[in-house]
């Protein structure tokens, strides 16, 4: 949302659509990180021909018509687009009192959120439209994926906190605070974590020259091994800390350098070294920007495809004067990596009753209070409840076990010790403890102290060893004694019952 983009995307005054795209085939790429501003989307007047001055096809639409043609001319060339809620204002960000530093800056919660909503349901049948960028997370995210199934969320990290002068306390949090924070969505799988890099500014450093500028390092300024190991904590441990509550994907969403004009040797040792970084840790990463303007004398130059605002002429990553050109070559030439779909590794997920009810379970959602008045926790729909604090505000959920709710998924409430029946394992203390064949999936406090436990019944698996057939059943009786499982096959009924290590037929009648 620079000078000279028209509240549209880059250079659709200098070159044709199709000749974009393909120079986005040549530098390699497979995925755009598309920008928009919350105006853009309310903004009905038609855009002036001049903007668009080699696409006459675009002549005449809205703001919004032309970013849609632009989604729908990159998915159709294959490449994959995120969308990107860059600002609030068609300006660029972020000055100071620009309205853009905060999602609410200059409108509210519900607006943005709507706004976000409108935008998903815009584009969601479009498969490759693949991820929401947000400005920070919010509570509509969850409707958001309820909305698109195949939308992957991009959560960005804390850019600043403080007063950027030394002597008073001043950070960029980055990724860091989610170490000791709970992004627990309703839907799995869903959650990526976005960082920007840039060598300008720092861990403590604003990024200013003069004004606002501290003694604190840049990131320029660390040799390899220390920026690879602030951006390690910084962001990439979310990641590399494998079966953390945690753990998730982490995409580097901006990182960039100047291409044009003095480029000091600093800026480009650590370009150099944030490449390396990206491809020993295969990282995934958006460089910023794609698409740019040139400054006077050919400064600048951001930009992989740069356009020379006086001459119209581009002056791209190949156009024979780029310094990075061989770094880049270095980032996208190697190999495109897995062919086949990543295995899904344990979920562990945290759930947090400091402020009030944390139910991920859209079943549980869609029902009655199972505690009324108290503080409720319920884990995202297939996954058990294995861990309770102290404190009883937190607690983590796992699918390391494999159960299975049972068919219409039943829960019994707990608040007493009647299926306290193997004796008495807590002496002095109230005991909770889930009926047979039922696992733990919520809670509800009161003040301190739990209050009821939540049991889903668990979906019992039989195994017809006899036969050599498996399959699952959730018709059970007592027989002789024991519980078994009932298998109808035909005109035949088998009679099974579970063990630890082998099934054991019982009976089969005709």
């Amino acid at each position: 949302m620079r000078t000279r983009t028209h509240t549209l995307p880059l250079g659709l005054q200098y070159a044709s659509l199709s000749d974009i795209l393909d120079s986005f085939e040549r530098l390699r790429i497979n995925s755009v990180r598309l920008p928009f501003s919350n105006q853009m989307i309310r903004d009905a007047t038609p855009i002036q021909d001049a903007w668009v001055a080699a696409n006459p096809q675009l002549r005449g639409l809205t703001p919004l018509q032309v970013y849609d043609v632009i989604v729908k001319a990159l998915t159709d060339r294959g490449f994959a687009v995120i969308l990107n809620n860059h600002t609030n204002k068609s300006i660029w960000c972020c000055g100071a009192n620009d309205g853009n530093d905060r999602w609410n800056k200059s409108q509210s919660d519900e607006a943005w959120a709507a706004d976000w909503l409108f935008m998903v349901s815009r584009y969601r049948s479009n498969g490759r439209v693949v991820g929401a960028d947000l400005y920070n997370e919010v509570d509509s995210a969850e409707i958001m994926l309820a909305m698109s199934t195949h939308l992957q969320l991009a959560l960005e990290g804390i850019n600043w906190t403080g007063i950027p002068v030394d002597g008073f306390a001043h950070h960029r949090p980055t990724l860091e605070p989610v170490r000791y924070l709970s992004h627990t969505f309703v839907i799995p799988n869903k959650l990526i974590y976005a960082a920007h890099f840039y060598g300008y500014t720092g861990p403590s450093h604003s990024g200013a020259t003069g004004l606002g500028e501290t003694s604190d390092l840049r990131y320029r300024d660390y040799s390899k091994s220390d920026l690879f190991q602030v951006i390690n904590d910084q962001a990439s441990y979310v990641v590399l800390d494998s079966g953390k509550h945690y753990t998730a994907p982490v995409w580097i969403s901006e990182f960039g350098v100047e291409s044009r004009g003095y480029v000091a040797e600093s800026s480009r040792t650590w370009f150099n070294n944030m490449i390396s970084y990206l491809t020993s840790n295969d990282m995934d990463f958006a460089i910023w920007p794609l698409i740019g303007y040139l400054g006077p004398s050919n400064t600048n130059g951001w930009a992989l495809l740069n356009w020379n605002p006086t001459t119209g002429k581009r002056d791209g990553l190949y156009d024979g004067n780029d310094w990075r050109a061989s770094a880049w070559d270095t980032v996208v030439g190697g190999p495109d990596g897995s062919t086949s779909p990543v295995p899904i590794p344990t979920r562990w997920q945290m759930l947090i009753l400091d402020h009030g009810d944390f139910v991920k379970s859209l079943v549980q959602r869609a029902r009655a209070d199972w505690d009324s008045g108290a503080r409720k926790g319920a884990c995202p729909d297939g996954l058990r409840l294995i861990e309770l604090s102290a404190g009883s505000t937190r607690a983590l959920c796992t699918d390391s076990a494999g159960y299975r709710w049972a068919s219409g998924n039943p829960t019994t409430t707990v608040s007493d010790e009647r299926y306290v029946t193997t004796g008495d394992w807590a002496s002095g203390y109230t005991k909770y403890q889930c009926p047979p064949n039922a696992y733990v999936i919520g809670y509800a406090i009161r003040g301190n102290k739990v209050s009821t436990l939540l049991c889903a019944r668990q979906r019992l698996r039989w195994v017809l060893a006899a036969v050599g057939r498996a399959g699952s059943t959730e018709e059970t009786t007592v027989l002789r004694g024991r519980r078994v499982g009932i298998f109808t096959m035909g005109n035949t009924k088998v009679f099974v019952r579970r063990t630890s290590i082998l099934p054991e037929l019982l009976l089969r009648l005709g």
